[in-house]
């Protein structure tokens, strides 16, 4: 029997045509699958069209609004494609991995650089990957499914502006690679029971990238504003201290005020370890500070927004953060 799999469609490049000012996206979900009409050789396909913009106008409540339409649909269908603007689908990717845990039904996002109208295009390829990936009996949780590669949700990055291979896996293998229409497994992951759903994301998370001389005085007005603040620090991770020590003094009001402060690393892979240096020991040894280690800047923002909509008491953020999730940390 044919799996059944229903088609999310929100937009992005492989839905865009030119409008004389720049991409910017029109074609609906069943003319999509139009375009790879083998797809229906192997499986059933529904589609529903949940809006059509480009991935840049991405927020919370859109990541809410497909979390939603995969829980009622969920008894329905054997699987889910969702169709995404590559520019925040590794932001969307891990949000419903952690909006949807634990789920035995594959959920795969994919998208294209090139629209899935043009002559040249990778389109076509990633959407017949994904269904094929979406139909597999081994697939399971949230995917990214782009240029032959399945990604974690929790672990994708885009990496590449405008190339054809523009995800990769951050500091963890991808789950499998799709060559000539053969899924290769290289990670068989097995859930027990049923998935858990969950309703609410807290989106007061600020993402502050350091850079050198940086005024200590943005924690003021970020405190107000915000639930969580995730630095960026560099290498492994530290704060700086420019002869006078306000930096160290604006992590201290932060987290005595109750509000969460996580810190990461702008490197890209191999992730941050805070006790290496002088500059990142003294600030996790006198501060309750949190540490991202190798987990992507994506996830801890997604994961942040997810535990703060669940609970305000520090040790069960703590207890959660810390928590892997859909392989997002290995620490």
């Amino acid at each position: 029997m044919k799996k059944k799999i229903l088609l999310l469609a929100t937009g992005g490049t492989v839905a865009s045509r030119s409008t004389g000012h720049g991409l910017s996206p029109s074609l609906l979900s069943e003319e999509i699958l139009t375009y790879v009409p083998s797809i229906r050789t192997f499986c059933e396909t529904e589609a529903l069209q949940l809006f059509n913009i480009d991935s840049t106008n991405m927020e919370p409540s859109h990541w809410m609004r497909i979390a939603r339409e995969i829980r009622s649909n969920y008894e329905n269908f054997d699987g889910f494609v969702i169709l995404h603007g590559t520019d925040t689908m590794s932001y969307t990717a891990a949000a419903l991995s952690y909006l949807i845990q634990n789920t035995k039904k594959p959920i795969v996002l994919t998208g294209a650089q090139r629209p899935i109208d043009q002559e040249i295009t990778d389109a076509k390829r990633n959407l017949y990957d994904s269904f094929l990936y979406a139909c597999d009996p081994q697939a399971c949780g949230v995917s990214i499914v782009f240029d032959g590669h399945v990604i974690a949700g929790t672990r994708a990055r885009k990496i590449r502006t405008k190339s054809f291979n523009a995800f990769s896996s951050i500091d963890f293998p991808d789950l499998a690679v799709i060559r000539n229409n053969r899924i290769i497994r290289y990670i068989l992951d097995e859930t027990e029971g049923g998935p858990i759903f969950s309703d609410f994301l807290n989106a007061r998370v600020f993402v502050l990238k350091l850079i050198p001389g940086m005024d200590a005085s943005v924690f003021d007005y970020l405190k107000t504003r915000y639930d969580a603040l995730v630095i960026e620090s560099f290498g492994v991770g530290g704060i700086p201290c420019y002869g006078v020590d306000r930096f160290a003094e604006a992590v201290r009001d932060w987290v005595s005020s109750g509000k969460i402060l996580v810190m990461t690393t702008q490197v890209p892979l191999e992730g941050s370890d805070m006790t290496v240096y002088q500059v990142g020991a003294r600030i996790k040894e006198k501060y309750e500070v949190l540490e991202a280690y190798d987990m992507t800047l994506e996830a801890v923002v997604t994961k942040l927004m997810w535990i703060l909509g669940k609970t305000s008491d520090q040790e069960e953020i703590r207890r959660l953060f810390y928590q892997s999730i859909w392989h997002d940390t290995v620490v």
